[in-house]
């Protein structure tokens, strides 16, 4: 087993058990800001694993441009075998900027909450909206 294999299983061990602990967070924590920060860190490991996905391993690996507008078999090969496949870069860069929005507007959300009972415990919300008192 090579340096380089030890080190993605390495990368992949880590970025699944963050990917754990976010959803521990999302699930066990009461505090809806801690919530939203476990949802933001989800989000950020997921679009670390789709591009360690679209990652090719290769010793130069080349960006996907072609550097001519007629390439011919020879280039187009290697053009294959080596370039960076943009799928996946494209695709972390739209989640991105739709974590951002989601993010922001759940933010706004638990901003009125607070306004609206003083609290953003949600065990403490559940028994104010039942009709507990404060």
């Amino acid at each position: 087993m090579s340096l380089t294999n030890i080190l993605l299983i390495y990368i992949y061990f880590i970025i699944f058990a963050t990917g754990g602990l976010a959803i521990y967070g999302i699930i066990s924590k009461n505090n809806l800001i801690k919530k939203i920060i476990a949802l933001t860190i989800f989000g950020d490991v997921v679009n670390s694993l789709i591009i360690f996905i679209g990652y090719r391993l290769v010793p130069k690996p080349l960006p996907p441009i072609l550097p001519s507008l007629n390439p011919d078999k020879a280039l187009y090969k290697l053009y294959v075998m080596s370039s960076v496949d943009p799928l996946p870069q494209a695709l972390v860069i739209t989640a991105i900027v739709i974590n951002v929005a989601v993010i922001a507007f759940l933010v706004f959300l638990v901003v009125r909450i607070y306004n609206s009972y003083g609290s953003i415990e949600y065990d403490e919300l559940i028994r104010i909206d039942r009709g507990g008192s404060t």
